[in-house]
């Protein structure tokens, strides 16, 4: 049991207050640009530039990409509307192109249709020559 209380006897334990204390000096050292004096901090700053320009590209990354999104949705919108544009522009034309709605049509000018059959004319040629 002793053995016990001689391990708990020489542990120090870190009071809430001590990290507390510690977090409020690098806080400090960072606003106050003690942390660019670091040799340390010298040492790190070209891979802290290179890293932020990886969140620079990513951002502009993420923020081409929305756009492009908006587009394409946009001109699948526009896809859909010509589409139904079409189908009741060829129903119109298919309505307006059958022989009783062009009969209609021609009357009004005065053509009339003809009720007698089509004649068919054939010409024979002579071969030779």
């Amino acid at each position: 049991m002793e053995g016990n209380k001689r391990k708990q006897a020489g542990k120090e334990e870190k009071s809430h207050r001590d990290a507390v204390g510690s977090f409020g000096r690098a806080t400090q050292d960072v606003w106050g640009g003690a942390i660019l004096e670091n040799k340390r901090t010298r040492q790190i700053f070209p891979f802290l530039l290179f890293l932020a320009g990886l969140a620079f590209i990513y951002i502009t990354n993420d923020y081409v990409l929305e756009n492009k999104v908006r587009q394409i949705t946009k001109i699948e919108r526009e896809i859909k509307d010509l589409r139904y544009e079409y189908i009741s522009v060829k129903s119109d034309l298919m309505t307006l192109s059958k022989q009783s709605q062009l009969a209609k049509r021609l009357e009004s000018i005065g053509i009339k249709e003809t009720n007698e059959p089509v004649k068919t004319l054939i010409i024979y040629q002579k071969q030779g020559k």
